[in-house]
């Protein structure tokens, strides 16, 4: 798709350069206008049709594939690494709020059963089935 109709499509000027946080609030607000799941179903294939064009349009422009007549900014993502890691290595924070949730999470599976078990026995003892299908 080429610049000028991506950018016509999206709801820009054809000669504009928009930014991509533009770019990104006119394809969301494009696409609640065409997302096929708001149409009935005999207007669904049209906005299936509209919301592919509508996305390759939103691709196209944050990719920096340009038309002609136009600039060639080009848009780089930021790349976020996290947090750096504390010298010395070691056991992290991270395993140390683990260990306390596997121990409840075994503790809890463990003597919860032995109960569930407990009370099965229990009420089998007070309520026999005669019903040889029942256990």
């Amino acid at each position: 798709m080429q610049g000028n109709e991506a950018r016509v499509l999206l709801g820009f000027p054809s000669n504009s350069t928009p930014t991509p946080s533009q770019i990104k609030a006119a394809y969301r607000r494009k696409v609640w206008e065409s997302h096929p799941d708001l149409f009935p179903l005999h207007k669904k294939s049209y906005a299936e049709s509209k919301f592919k064009a509508i996305s390759e349009a939103y691709a196209s422009l944050l990719s920096g594939a340009r038309g002609e007549g136009s600039s060639s900014a080009t848009y780089s993502r930021v790349v976020r690494t996290g947090m750096p890691r504390a010298p010395g290595g070691g056991i992290t924070n991270r395993n140390l709020i683990r260990i306390p949730f596997i121990f409840i999470i075994l503790g809890t599976v463990g003597l919860g059963g032995l109960n569930a078990s407990r009370a099965y026995k229990k009420q089998k003892e007070t309520y026999p089935s005669h019903n040889p299908f029942l256990p």
